[in-house]
């Protein structure tokens, strides 16, 4: 019983509960987040505009409440420990939670709200513009946005810190419902016009990670391709590479569709379109399920590729 009591720090999962130690500062769990992040107590001071001492206390504080090492220090390199690896989830929930309940709380006086997340792939090829017809048609609306990888997306999803997801590849859980909700259509783009399938995918060809379904996709149309020299995690990086150095890459019609019609891109008309859907994700006995069914109806993602390739 003793040894119970000793514990610094009690935490218990309930999807809807999150319940810390009183003693546990979120400021603590912030830094340990950051420090985790960058592996460098110099750059989490930066990150959180504070001396490299006071990074260094702060783990020092929270590793003496807790009683374990949080981080194996060898030279310049910074490993988590295995009790620092427990400590990331629930740091990470922790500070989710506390943002998502001062929402809830103090939403400016609104009657709804929503707490939406999506991947990073997605936010700036089809969830922007979403995001500012939600807001110019819905304004009563108060909105707490994120963008995460997809596995935290579920985790925030299933233990209640998100009302809906945005995925290409959402989990095919049973307590999830899963909602298609708008169409991405990757056409390849080049910085030279006239150019075939054959020299596009070239040297020059940017490979854009739009996940594990795209690479077995892109691996069965262009088999005899050779590897990429680039890999990008994001469609706006290639596009930004296209536009300053050339090269050619699979990026969306809509966000190319006007470099296209001011000759900056070209479209290269024989090479298969792919496409790839994106899905919304939310709690099947989601109390908000009417309001989110509602957003999602603002969906408007598609292009005339036929118009397209005629200009």
């Amino acid at each position: 019983m003793a040894g119970y009591q000793q514990i610094k720090l009690k935490i218990f999962v309930d999807l809807t509960k999150i319940i810390y130690d009183s003693r546990m500062d979120l400021e603590l769990l912030r830094t340990f987040l950051e420090v985790n992040r960058t592996r460098h107590f110099g750059q989490a001071a930066e990150g959180l505009n504070l001396t490299q001492a006071a990074i260094s206390a702060r783990i020092k504080q929270l590793e003496g409440i807790l009683g374990v090492k949080l981080f194996d220090r060898l030279n310049r390199d910074i490993q988590l420990t295995p009790e620092g690896h427990r400590l990331l989830r629930y740091a990470d929930m922790l500070i989710a939670g506390w943002r998502k309940a001062r929402h809830d709380v103090s939403a400016g006086g609104a009657v709804q709200q929503l707490a939406i997340g999506g991947s990073v792939r997605l936010w700036d090829v089809a969830l922007q513009d979403w995001f500012h017809r939600l807001r110019s048609t819905r304004p009563e609306i108060a909105i707490m946005a994120e963008s995460h990888s997809p596995a935290l997306l579920t985790r925030h999803l299933l233990d209640g810190l998100l009302d809906v997801a945005f995925m290409l590849e959402p989990p095919q859980l049973e307590v999830l419902q899963i909602r298609k909700v708008a169409l991405v259509q990757l056409v390849l783009v080049t910085s030279e016009a006239g150019q075939s399938v054959e020299e596009a995918m070239g040297a020059n060809y940017l490979m854009v990670d739009w996940g594990l379904a795209h690479a077995v996709e892109h691996r069965r149309l262009f088999a005899d391709a050779p590897e990429p020299h680039v890999r990008v995690g994001q469609a706006k990086m290639a596009h930004a590479h296209l536009l300053a150095l050339g090269g050619s890459a699979y990026l969306p019609a809509r966000m190319v569709a006007d470099d296209i019609n001011a000759g900056n891109l070209f479209m290269v008309t024989d090479a298969p379109v792919i496409e790839r859907t994106a899905y919304a994700a939310y709690a099947l006995r989601c109390a908000k399920a009417a309001l989110i069914e509602e957003v999602l109806a603002l969906f408007e993602y598609q292009l005339d590729l036929d118009e397209l390739r005629e200009g």
